[in-house]
């Protein structure tokens, strides 16, 4: 065993010998402190870009409360269909560990009825795991359009997208104010 762990400590230590080896013959000192000049100058700079905080605002306090979310009856599920990714093992937002967010997704128009706003809300399917037994399932279809209408139709699987097809749950992600 005592070989084995020694083996492979070598052939770690030679691998990365080697790759530090061939990027030093590929990029130049020049190159790299140019780089890292404009990296740390744009990092510097972000923090006077212009920025909506009106939205995150919003957002915090809509999803402060964690029962909220996980009912079809949240108003953020108003055209969910599907199960609820925080009853799958993620949360209303983020896909749960070993699964992928859908490239493509629908949007429907939600009204809060807390601040009295409609906002746009993403529906992502999350791809690559199966169907949790016991996930709670909502069929919100509020606003739906017929099939023609992709991007309003929520009866589709949108992990179709995806290299792994195989659907998992779908997360309600805010987008943004709608306008009237």
């Amino acid at each position: 065993m005592l070989k084995f762990i020694n083996y492979l400590l070598t052939t770690i230590d030679k691998t990365a010998e080697n790759s530090a080896r061939l990027a030093a013959r590929q990029f130049g000192r020049r190159s790299f402190l140019a780089k890292t000049g404009a990296l740390l100058g744009g990092a510097a700079l972000m923090p006077l870009l212009p920025y909506d905080r009106t939205l995150g605002a919003a957002y915090a306090s809509e999803t402060a409360g964690a029962e909220e979310g996980s009912a079809c009856e949240y108003w953020r599920h108003c055209a969910l269909d599907g199960a609820l990714c925080n009853t799958s093992g993620g949360t209303t937002t983020s896909c749960p560990p070993g699964s992928q967010a859908s490239s493509v997704s629908w949007v429907g128009t939600c009204h809060n009825p807390k601040d009295g706003k409609d906002y746009l809300v993403s529906y992502n399917d999350c791809c690559g795991k199966a169907p949790v037994n016991g996930a709670t399932w909502c069929f919100s279809s509020k606003g739906e359009r017929p099939g023609y209408r992709m991007g309003l139709y929520n009866d589709i699987n949108w992990c179709m997208a995806n290299e792994n097809k195989s659907y998992h749950c779908t997360v309600a992600m805010l987008v943004g104010l709608a306008d009237e």
